[in-house]
């Protein structure tokens, strides 16, 4: 549904989803008795399904006095059965890349000319602003314990069992470097409590004997929020060409963005945050990435 707000403005709200069934299931099984070197087999089935829903709001503004923008929120669920690995095992539940709320907003505004004087017109004219705000809720993180082996050979990443009562979060976390029950901030504020997990018990084996009771991707890491901002100046040379000058600011308030968190059960840094979000997927420099630290930049762009 579209609604026009006077000549230059929209709001549009929209549904989005998508169903997917009979999606290919991977099976990999392997006996426990070896019959004349057979090793394995491998079962190719039809019949997961994966789910998408959202709720879109956009709010746009043509170019009219001097200024543009555009706004846009989504809330939205994903639900499927997974990685396609085959070793691991199918287990519905929130998507690896399911986020709940998307908020981003983004404006150019270009200042006007003012006064009457030479002088002050000169001093101000050709000035604009351009403005990017993006922000959004955590992604899920599956903890993981020892690894559950299920009747056709798959593996899952469920050995643990939920404690009942006990919070899911955490704002003081144990440190590593200290001895006794010393607790300090969690790196972000926020941390995964480990006293609310347990491991499920073994067997013989030194195996787990079930899935646990803590679904996959239970809980969630970091959101974000970031602004950039540039300002410019255009000095015209001709009336078809013109030189510009940027100076861009990323992440404009410095805000911390924190990525990865470690989800490995028993680990002295469980579910504390262990990179900011820029250096989590491993990228050489985290300047000028989403998430990374305040960066600035000046460039000349010559226009035609």
């Amino acid at each position: 549904m579209e609604q026009a707000l006077g000549g230059s403005q929209a709001l549009t709200l929209s549904f989005v989803g998508s169903h997917a069934s009979r999606l290919l299931a991977f099976n990999f099984f392997q006996p426990s008795n070896n019959v004349n070197g057979a090793c394995c087999f491998f079962i190719t089935q039809n019949g997961l399904t994966a789910d998408f829903e959202s709720g879109q709001v956009q709010f746009r503004r043509r170019l009219s006095q001097g200024l543009t923008a555009l706004t846009s929120y989504t809330w939205s669920h994903c639900i499927d059965y997974g990685s396609s690995n085959y070793v691991l095992g199918y287990q519905r539940g929130s998507c690896d890349f399911d986020v709940r709320h998307n908020l981003s907003g983004a404006f150019s505004y270009d200042v006007p000319n003012v006064g009457h004087s030479r002088f002050l017109t000169a001093l101000v004219r050709h000035w604009g602003l351009d403005n990017r705000f993006t922000a959004r809720t955590a992604f899920p993180l599956n903890p993981v314990g020892n690894d559950f082996i299920g009747q056709l050979g798959k593996h899952f990443r469920a050995g643990l069992d939920l404690v009942s009562g006990l919070p899911l979060y955490v704002t003081q976390c144990a440190s590593p470097l200290l001895t006794g029950p010393a607790q300090i901030p969690c790196p972000g504020g926020k941390g995964i409590n480990p006293a609310a997990f347990s491991p499920v018990p073994l067997d013989s084996n030194f195996q787990p004997t079930r899935v646990g009771t803590a679904g996959r991707n239970l809980v969630r890491g970091f959101g974000m929020w970031e602004m950039d901002t540039a300002i410019r100046r255009e000095f015209p040379i001709g009336e078809l060409l013109k030189l510009q000058f940027r100076a861009e600011a990323f992440n404009l308030f410095n805000h911390p963005n924190f990525g990865v968190i470690d989800p490995s059960f028993g680990s002295t840094t469980f579910g504390e945050a262990t990179a900011t979000l820029a250096s989590s997927p491993g990228a050489l420099n985290s300047l000028y990435q989403q998430g990374g630290p305040r960066s600035m930049q000046f460039a000349l762009k010559l226009v035609f």
